[in-house]
C-alpha cells in the first residue's frame, strides 16, 4: 500500500494557500435576492470545500429558508438580503461545521437583537471586520502547527511492516489531528453553554 507522503505534504500546503474566506471589502453594499446569496457564497467558498468540482453548494435555499425560520437568522426584507444578513450566513457557514444549529442560535441570539438594523456607533459590520481582521495570520499559524504534526506523524511507525508503513503513520496523523479538534469542539461547547447561561442569567 502506496501514499506519496511528498505530495501529500506539498498536498497540505496547497489546500492552505487555497483556502478562502470572504473579507468584509467583497461583501456587495447592495441587497440580494436568495439566488444571488447562493451564487456569491458559492464563489467565495466553493475552493475550501472537500469536493470543490461537483454541484453541491456551499449554501443552499432550503439551508437559508431553515436559519431564517429557525430564527438563527433576520427574514429579509421583501425577500431581498443585506449586508447584515450576509454577515450572519458566513459566521453560520464556518460554525455549523463543528457545533449545532441550536448553539449557533444560542451564540446569535444577544447580538441580533442588539447590534442587526440598528443605528448604533457598534455594528454587525464591526463585529464581522474585528473577528476577520487578522484571519490571514490565524490560517498562517494552523498551517504551520499542521505540518509540523504531519512531520511528526511521518517520524513514527520506523518498526512497522513495510507494506503498512506509510499507511499508519497518516493514520497517526488523521488520529493527532482528530484529537485536537475533538478537544476543540469540546472546548467551544463548555463556552458556548456558559455564554447562553449567563445571557439567560441577565434577562
Amino acid at each position: 500500500m502506496h501514499i506519496n507522503t511528498e505530495d501529500l505534504y506539498h498536498s497540505i500546503e496547497e489546500s492552505f494557500k487555497r483556502m478562502s474566506y470572504i473579507k468584509p471589502e467583497d461583501i456587495p453594499d447592495i441587497d440580494l435576492y436568495m439566488d444571488q446569496i447562493t451564487i456569491f457564497m458559492d464563489e467565495k467558498l466553493k475552493s475550501s470545500q472537500r469536493n470543490s468540482d461537483d454541484d453541491e453548494k456551499v449554501v443552499t435555499k432550503a439551508m437559508i429558508n431553515n436559519y431564517t425560520k429557525n430564527h438563527v437568522m433576520p427574514a429579509p426584507e421583501k425577500k431581498k438580503y443585506g449586508k447584515e444578513h450576509l454577515f450572519v450566513l458566513i459566521f453560520i457557514y464556518y460554525l455549523k461545521s463543528i457545533i449545532s444549529i441550536n448553539d449557533i442560535k444560542s451564540l446569535f441570539d444577544p447580538i441580533i437583537p442588539e447590534y442587526f438594523g440598528k443605528e448604533k456607533d457598534y455594528s454587525m459590520e464591526d463585529i464581522f471586520r474585528e473577528v476577520f481582521k487578522d484571519k490571514d495570520g490565524q490560517l498562517q499559524e494552523i498551517s504551520d502547527d499542521v505540518l509540523n504534526k504531519y512531520k511528526i506523524s511521518m517520524e513514527r511507525f520506523e518498526d512497522a511492516p513495510e507494506e503498512m508503513k506509510e499507511y499508519l503513520k497518516n493514520f497517526d496523523f488523521v488520529c493527532r489531528l482528530s484529537c485536537e479538534v475533538f478537544v476543540k469542539k469540546l472546548l467551544i461547547e463548555k463556552i458556548v453553554d456558559g455564554l447562553r447561561d449567563g445571557h439567560n442569567d441577565s434577562k
